[in-house]
């Protein structure tokens, strides 16, 4: 894509955004080759940065870029969460592989804590995603995995917790009420979206520095300002995607690009080499292609949720090479 035609494109994002009200969300053009996976905010990939301020912590920075605790102390390992240096540079993140989902209603990727709307483009508009941060279900909590829907809309919900969850607060000596009014201290916020998996909803919170975190029990939990900006435009029947897919792969143009994240406790024993190589097999029309072994490597190392290219496809690539991890 040339500079001029990624300035056209960018100028149509801006222009969508301002129309929809979604100004809180990372918003991308969808690739125009429908084969590609790699989303991005600059043109050559460059790295997205910001200074900290003497009066913000990293979560504070992360939710100001729609970003959840887990990303950003994962980008910033060597900066304390809690005191980061005033004028210290921030990762943030300015590129994401889409996941092997359906481009369609609203897919979940519970190890990336992240959603992501694909909305139907507007009068032969471009086509864009939307991605915010979320919550997902505790270990013991887990969030279902599956296709479903967009059962119910409800503004300024009351929530009634099940006899489970009551029992569980009764326990810690912080007794529940049948109903739980409508209201700042609802753990549902203002707006709730209950999924067609009966008792699952996905709905802001009351405690947004959870955002990015297994803390919700089962329910998928967004920062307030981006439930405000989703709620209006997403309707009764959208279908939902829910997968749990810790290793992504896909193609960038000629550049095929992995993207790894903390896999999920209960998935912790999984092989992810033999994951990330089935998936570089199958993007690659079934042949193994000559990797970067250090960058492959490195990225089941670190797990950053970056992606990584590992591979670039030329004319002398030939169809039957292997990988070198040493």
């Amino acid at each position: 894509m040339t500079s001029l035609h990624y300035t056209i494109r960018a100028l149509l994002a801006g222009t969508f955004l301002l129309a929809s009200h979604s100004a809180q969300a990372i918003s991308f053009l969808l690739p125009e080759n429908p084969k590609d996976s790699l989303v991005q905010e600059f043109a050559e990939g460059k790295n997205k940065q910001t200074l900290a301020s003497k009066d913000e912590d990293l979560l504070d920075i992360a939710r100001r870029f729609d970003l959840g605790q887990n990303e950003i102390i994962r980008l910033n390992p060597d900066v304390d969460r809690w005191m980061p240096k005033a004028g210290a540079k921030i990762q943030l993140q300015s590129e994401r592989l889409l996941p092997d989902a359906p481009r369609s209603g609203l897919v979940l990727n519970l190890p990336e804590f992240r959603l992501y709307y694909f909305p139907k483009p507007q009068n032969y508009g471009p086509a864009f995603v939307i991605t915010h941060p979320v919550s997902i279900g505790r270990q013991d909590w887990e969030t279902p995995l599956g296709q479903t829907r967009i059962v119910e809309k409800k503004e300024n919900p009351t929530w009634t917790p099940p006899e489970s969850i009551k029992k569980e607060h009764a326990a810690k000596g912080d007794p529940l009420p049948d109903v739980v009014p409508a209201g700042p201290n609802n753990p549902l916020g203002l707006f709730a979206m209950r999924l067609g998996i009966p008792g699952y909803l996905i709905h802001s919170t009351n405690k947004p520095y959870g955002v990015g975190l297994r803390v919700s029990h089962g329910c998928i939990r967004m920062y307030p300002e981006d439930m405000n900006t989703l709620f209006p435009v997403i309707k009764v029947g959208e279908p939902v995607t829910i997968v749990n897919q810790a290793v992504k792969v896909g193609w960038g143009g000629n550049n095929l690009y992995i993207e790894v994240h903390p896999p999920l406790e209960n998935h912790e024993s999984d092989n992810l080499l033999d994951i990330a190589l089935d998936l570089i097999e199958r993007a690659n029309n079934g042949v193994l292609p000559v990797l970067d072994g250090a960058a492959l490597r490195n990225a089941l190392t670190d797990r950053k949720g970056l992606p990584i290219k590992i591979y670039e496809q030329t004319s002398l690539s030939t169809s039957e090479e292997v990988i070198d991890l040493n």
